[in-house]
């Protein structure tokens, strides 16, 4: 796909995670382009089950660090962006700031 520092910072994050394999980024003179492997288990099922994108161009969701949003229980993540860069919802509770929801996956 096509790179950016934005896309390989969430990719990082979701790495970080366990919902991805690997992640890396390669550039041809002008042009970066980002590579990412999915996870999977042993049964062959994909580590990530569900994605839902929050934020969209037309309707930014922000919130505070004390309304974060717990995905699926706590058995998801948050990705948000923050004053403080791009992290999980969990680092940014645990720091007390809030930001832009960007997307949940579980």
């Amino acid at each position: 796909m096509p790179g950016s520092k934005v896309k390989l910072k969430i990719a990082e994050v979701l790495k970080d995670e366990g919902f991805l394999t690997s992640v890396s980024e390669s550039s041809d003179g002008w042009r970066k382009t980002l590579s990412i492997t999915l996870r999977w288990d042993a049964a062959n099922r994909p580590a990530i089950t569900g994605l839902r994108r929050v934020s969209t161009p037309g309707q930014r969701t922000y919130v505070d660090a004390g309304k974060l949003p717990k995905v699926r229980g706590g058995l998801g993540t948050a990705v948000v962006s923050t004053s403080k860069g791009i992290m999980t919802d969990r680092q940014a509770r645990k720091l007390g700031i809030g930001g832009e929801v960007i997307c949940e996956v579980w």
